[in-house]
């Protein structure tokens, strides 16, 4: 495939995006010729390997201390593109939720993308171009149980995106969610086999009838279908486009 140069000269900070989605969004800019800072956790020589692939610089900021959140800003200097991507799960009825698993969510999920946007805005708005996109989730629009803090902070997140699309309207800056189902990853992938056991399910089952109930067209998100989604967002075309929602769920939240 060869680069494009859509997004030639600008620069973009993914968080999360060592692995996943966030490591698709990046790649995803990075064919189109955006200048790519990672940052995430993971294996030393697989971050350099990505280094390497995209002409990467890597931010190893723990985006639960905001003191490192500033510092990796401060580094990145100006940028271009946004997209505050990383987020953590945990699951347990709300009466048992461990309090320090609900401030660590709510903190990364959403406290570290309001950081992140209130330090990377001023710069935007001085240039007078700018994307923030945040991922969000289905669970943004819609909830399951025992989810709460989860489900609390993509609600609260897509609220955000559009507080921050409203006080940015006029500015050329634009503020945007991106709202996936499941989506097909390592990480989905290697919970197949435990679910099999613990359930007595085939590998069909647990991915048509446990993974993807909710999702109608009985298919994983694929990462790239993210990541080229992000790129439209953040493409000239897409210049009108703020405060929105998008969804790519399989139909999920159509229901």
């Amino acid at each position: 495939m060869l680069k494009g140069e859509g997004l030639a000269g600008k620069r973009a900070l993914i968080t999360g995006s060592t692995s996943g989605i966030g490591l698709a969004i990046a790649r995803a800019m990075h064919a189109e010729g955006a200048e790519i800072i990672l940052n995430g956790f993971g294996d030393a020589d697989l971050i350099a390997e990505l280094r390497e692939e995209m002409g990467a610089q890597h931010a190893n900021a723990d985006l639960l201390d905001t003191a490192a959140i500033a510092a990796m800003m401060s580094e990145a200097g100006p940028l271009d593109i946004l997209v505050n991507n990383a987020g953590m799960q945990y699951v347990s009825p709300v009466e048992d939720f461990p309090t320090d698993k609900w401030d660590a969510i709510i903190a990364l999920n959403l406290t570290a993308a309001f950081h992140t946007s209130r330090l990377a805005i001023p710069a935007m708005k001085q240039a007078g171009w700018g994307r923030i996109i945040n991922t969000a989730s289905a669970h943004s629009l819609t909830a399951s149980p025992f989810k709460s803090a989860y489900n609390a902070s993509k609600h609260a997140i897509a609220g955000f995106t559009k507080t921050i699309a409203l006080e940015l309207a006029q500015t050329g800056v634009t503020a945007n969610c991106i709202s996936p189902g499941y989506v097909w990853t390592p990480l989905i992938e290697g919970q197949i086999p435990d679910t099999m056991e613990a359930r007595g399910l085939t590998r069909e089952e647990v991915i048509n009838d446990v993974l993807l109930a909710k999702q109608p067209t009985k298919k994983f998100v694929q990462p790239s279908e993210i990541g080229a989604l992000a790129v439209f967002l953040c493409r000239e075309e897409a210049g009108n486009v703020t405060g929105a929602n998008w969804s790519i769920d399989g139909g999920w939240t159509a229901e």
